[in-house]
């Protein structure tokens, strides 16, 4: 897959916790960013954060907690992601969760997959 230099970035912030029925929110968000054929995602875990309703997760050894926030950072061309963010909208709807999504520009210099 061939990606112009201008790209978007997308991230979706969400908790660890959080699921669509029996699945992990953030899998079900990647496993739907494959089938839309994007470039690539990522899964990034926080080792402390808070969200809209202000309660801090942390991951420190006495206050370990098991609700610690995700990033899935996505890039690829603008009107590809632009049509993914309806679909992370609905999965948000379908879980009932809270979350938030960005987009910021980014500049793609080198991306590449391993030659078979």
């Amino acid at each position: 897959m061939k990606i112009k230099n201008d790209a978007k970035l997308l991230r979706i912030f969400i908790g660890e916790n959080d699921k669509l029925g029996p699945v992990n929110l953030y899998e079900k968000i990647v496993v739907e960013a494959r089938k839309a054929e994007l470039a690539g995602a990522t899964v990034i875990r926080g080792i402390m954060g808070f969200g809209g309703n202000s309660v801090i997760h942390s991951s420190k050894f006495l206050t370990l907690s098991e609700d610690l926030p995700l990033v899935i950072e996505i890039v690829d061309e603008e009107d590809r992601i632009k049509k993914f963010i309806p679909v992370v909208e609905k999965i948000f709807e379908k879980a009932n969760c809270g979350g938030l999504i960005t987009l910021e520009k980014a500049e793609i210099i080198i991306y590449t997959a391993v030659k078979k």
